[in-house]
């Protein structure tokens, strides 16, 4: 278990480094796969030795070494999010399923940064995860795979009908496209039975975000929105990790 959960997080922390280049180059339309990391400021290729997972940041104290240009922090931050992934999911299903799950972590945890700074949840990504969930279930993982089927087919219809019928009444859109397309994913993953606790974890998380900038002197208004995708991708990792806990 320890072995695993080590292994993982490790894992976890160069795909983190990976998934914090795609976050910030994807939405500005830059290539992911081509072009060596820079600093913003100056310019300068970074080197091997400053693109260590969390270590360099710290040693750099998160700035260039040459201009002294911030480096952004949604790189170590990422990183260390996507090594927590690793070794919760190592911890809490050592071998196999460990890493379903953690893949299933880490692609929510893409997914729910896009949709934070962008307002996006691209089509392959959410294929994807919806693909693996499947995948996952075609070899056997709990839940079956009917159940996976009917979770998927569920959180889509359910968060389509919904965005279908505030449109009708409102007059404008309330909700993504991508939101029911992800929440179906979901369901993939976790069956039809775990979709509840993922939308009233995923409100729990929007209340208490409201409840901060209330606050905090920043509340919102009734015109103002929140991620629901990152909402939902917040709330679908810890359910899937209670669900394997609590596994008989």
């Amino acid at each position: 278990m320890l072995v695993s959960a080590f292994l993982l997080g490790i894992v976890g922390l160069i795909l983190g480094s990976f998934i914090a280049t795609v976050v910030l180059r994807w939405p500005e339309g830059r290539s992911v796969m081509r072009g060596r990391s820079a600093c913003d400021g100056c310019g300068r290729t970074l080197q091997p030795r400053e693109l260590v997972p969390l270590l360099s940041a710290a040693l750099q104290r998160g700035r260039c070494r040459t201009c002294g240009a911030p480096i952004a922090a949604l790189h170590w931050q990422v990183e260390l999010a996507a090594g927590l992934i690793g070794v919760v999911a190592g911890a809490v299903a050592p071998g196999g399923e460990g890493v379903a799950g953690a893949m299933f972590g880490w692609l929510l945890l893409t997914l729910a940064v896009l949709d934070l700074r962008a307002w996006w949840l691209p089509d392959v990504l959410t294929g994807t995860l919806g693909a693996g969930g499947l995948l996952v279930g075609l070899v056997g993982v709990e839940p079956a795979l009917i159940d996976r089927a009917v979770g998927g087919v569920a959180g889509f219809a359910l968060l389509w009908l919904i965005a279908v019928a505030y449109r009708r009444l409102r007059g404008r859109e309330g909700m993504g496209g991508g939101d029911p397309k992800l929440f179906g994913a979901i369901g993939l993953w976790l069956g039809w039975a775990m979709l509840p606790a993922v939308l009233l974890v995923a409100s729990l998380i929007g209340l208490g975000v409201m409840l901060f900038r209330q606050l905090t002197g920043r509340a919102m208004a009734a015109t103002d929105a929140l991620p629901l995708g990152a909402l939902l991708a917040a709330a679908a990792y810890p359910t899937w990790l209670l669900m394997v806990a609590l596994r008989p």
